[in-house]
């Protein structure tokens, strides 16, 4: 009993830590609507702030007065550079549709992961100890350290610290008031562009106090921003998106689930997170103290042309570009071959991601789910059934359209934020499965040997099979956005209401959306597990995910050739700039946010704006 009630300790603890960082992001979120990506960032460059400002003042200042100065020292820095951040970018972009605001943090987040590099180095940094809360009491005859002690009272003192703020000042009724409605309190003279600065630095400023907290737990690492920004969303969701109390009630009860989740069920304990954030949005659609957001399809696209089948100068065009990518092989020597192959596979994805989030309107931050389950589904038909490449790749497209059929079930059921985070959950969830079910699926160390057949495997013949197989998928996928299906998802998107009263199946509609998009996004993964000889649990990961999302935005999501370009330029640049300098996240990172800020119609979009403004 005693030590189950220390465990009880030990999940408080974690709880007052996540709290910390997900009140930031549901704070900014419910103002600003944005929703952050590069949150964990303000959290990882706490804790190394932290590291700096201890070394700094406590040779200056004493043990004891140098660590507690310093920490809120470092949240007061973070804070101030999440409101530069704001004031240089974000503030740009706010009427932008909400997955360019996406894309933009993505790439503040890649800016500041080099720039820790940089500054920091590569290796962990092990803070010290907190002064006067270094030793562990007894309770129940165990040992509790007693900053973890500190860490429980801390949660609480912030939340009425923020309850407090948001209920008793003009500040706060001003952020209540944005929250409901942004429109209305610009009418009402309220300075907005102040009050979201404020709102951003606050929230970034708690995550950066939380990374200092952090620091005598656990050292200061380069995969910190991402290795809490996904449990922080989680948090945020199951809460309620903008809820502060609905934040520190998800983290109080993802805390107590992972502490005991490892002693009750330690082969699943991946994954447990992701099934109670399943299992909330699927009873809760908008999270346990949230309200149900407003329709989201209108916030997705900005007003956009009319999609229409190509002329006959375009279809010119577009077979002088095929004619063009199949003569490449004769000009081109293996290793470029293999890029392009590469760009190829992730051109179909991409594509695919496009035909349910740019026409369908349903946005997915889990759309490696298709293409992970298609590559281990091609994978496991080799290992356990001796399946050549033709029927690997036919049982690929087949676990990807069952997996995401199955998803979509639940998912189509909500909207915006809410039904991308339950597609990350699910995602996640065959991640943790892929991970840790290592009879079947080999673990981490993944499914090697899965080579084509010897007829198929020069650079040039897998060249040829890509551009052929991620071709003919991509070009089915265009022709459905103008067959009927492709209508009634346009007309679902841009008014749900009208589509019902229409008579049209709204949800048999996103259903089947969303199990095509699956389906040619197992293609993509099939094909790359040939490709590469094996598949890892990596394939289902929120990387894939992100990559496919910045490959869309990157081209232009209101063009149906967006996606194929910003796969292109995206895999190439990221290849280039690899191999040309160790800082090319952040190259990267800035190229994307200097291409969201001054090109918010992505690169295809840019161009045919500009095609359009030259004809007239």
């Amino acid at each position: 009993m005693s030590f189950l009630f220390v465990q009880f300790l030990t999940g408080l603890a974690s709880a007052s830590s996540l709290f910390l960082v997900a009140s930031g992001l549901s704070l900014i979120f419910g103002v600003t609507r944005v929703v952050n990506f590069a949150h964990g960032s303000f959290y990882m460059l706490g804790a190394f702030c932290g590291y700096s400002a201890v070394g700094l003042l406590a040779p200056v200042l004493g043990d004891a007065f140098g660590f507690w100065i310093a920490v809120p020292l470092t949240a007061a820095a973070v804070a101030v550079l999440g409101a530069a951040l704001e004031m240089t970018v974000l503030r740009r972009i706010y009427g932008a549709p909400e997955l360019f605001q996406l894309l933009a943090t993505f790439g503040i987040l890649l800016v500041l992961a080099d720039a820790t590099l940089a500054v920091w180095g590569p290796e962990d940094l092990l803070g010290p100890r907190a002064p006067g809360l270094a030793g562990a009491v007894q309770v129940f005859g165990q040992a509790v350290p007693t900053y973890d002690l500190f860490l429980i009272g801390v949660g609480p003192v912030v939340l009425g610290l923020l309850w407090f703020c948001l209920q008793r000042t003009r500040w706060g009724v001003q952020i209540r008031a944005a929250t409901e409605n942004r429109e209305l309190t610009a009418a009402l003279g309220i300075n907005q562009r102040r009050l979201f600065t404020s709102v951003f630095a606050v929230g970034a400023g708690l995550a950066g106090l939380a990374g200092a907290l952090e620091l005598p737990r656990h050292p200061a690492s380069l995969g910190m921003d991402l290795g809490v920004i996904v449990e922080v969303f989680v948090v945020t969701v199951v809460g309620g998106m903008g809820s502060i109390p609905g934040a520190f009630v998800a983290a109080l009860l993802i805390g107590q689930l992972q502490a005991f989740g490892i002693l009750a069920f330690p082969e699943i304990t991946i994954v447990l997170l992701f099934l109670f954030m399943a299992a909330v949005l699927i009873v809760r659609p908008w999270g346990l103290l949230g309200r149900p957001e407003a329709p989201a399809a209108a916030r997705i696209l900005q007003a956009e042309a009319p999609l229409r089948p190509l002329p006959a100068s375009g279809k010119a065009a577009a077979l002088a570009i095929a004619l063009l990518l199949a003569a490449m092989p004769l000009v081109a020597g293996p290793y470029m071959l293999s890029v392009a192959t590469e760009i190829i596979v992730f051109a179909l994805f991409a594509a695919s991601l496009h035909f349910l989030t740019g026409i369908g309107g349903i946005v997915s931050f889990g759309h490696a789910a298709g293409f992970g389950l298609g590559a281990y589904g091609a994978a496991l038909a080799v290992r356990w059934l001796e399946a050549g490449m033709p029927a690997g790749l036919a049982a690929g497209v087949a676990l990807a359209a069952v997996g995401t059929g199955i998803f979509g079930a639940f998912c189509i059921r909500l909207s915006g934020v809410y039904l991308a985070m339950l597609t990350l959950a699910f995602a996640q969830i065959c991640y943790a499965v892929a991970f840790q079910w290592y009879d079947v699926t080999g673990g981490d160390n993944g499914l090697i040997g899965i080579w084509p057949p010897r007829w198929a495997s020069s650079p040039e013949t897998l060249y040829w099979l890509a551009l052929l197989l991620c071709g003919a998928g991509a070009m089915a996928l265009r022709h459905m956005v103008h067959a009927p299906l492709g209508l009634g998802m346009r007309a679902c998107r841009d008014s749900p209401l009208r589509a019902e009263a229409s008579a049209i199946d709204r949800r048999g509609i996103r259903w089947a959306a969303f199990t095509l998009a699956g389906m040619a996004a197992g293609l993509a993964g099939a094909f790359y597990a040939f490709f590469k000889g094996s598949v890892f649990p990596d394939a289902l990961g929120v990387g894939v995910s992100v990559d496919g999302l910045v490959m869309m935005l990157l081209g232009g999501i209101g063009t149906l050739s967006g996606p194929l370009v910003g796969a292109a330029a995206y895999k190439a640049t990221q290849v280039e700039l690899a191999a040309a300098t160790d800082f090319w996240r952040a190259l990267l990172g800035l190229g994307i946010v200097l291409l969201v800020v001054l090109f918010p119609r992505g690169i295809a979009g840019q161009l045919q704006y500009l095609w359009y403004r030259w004809v007239r």
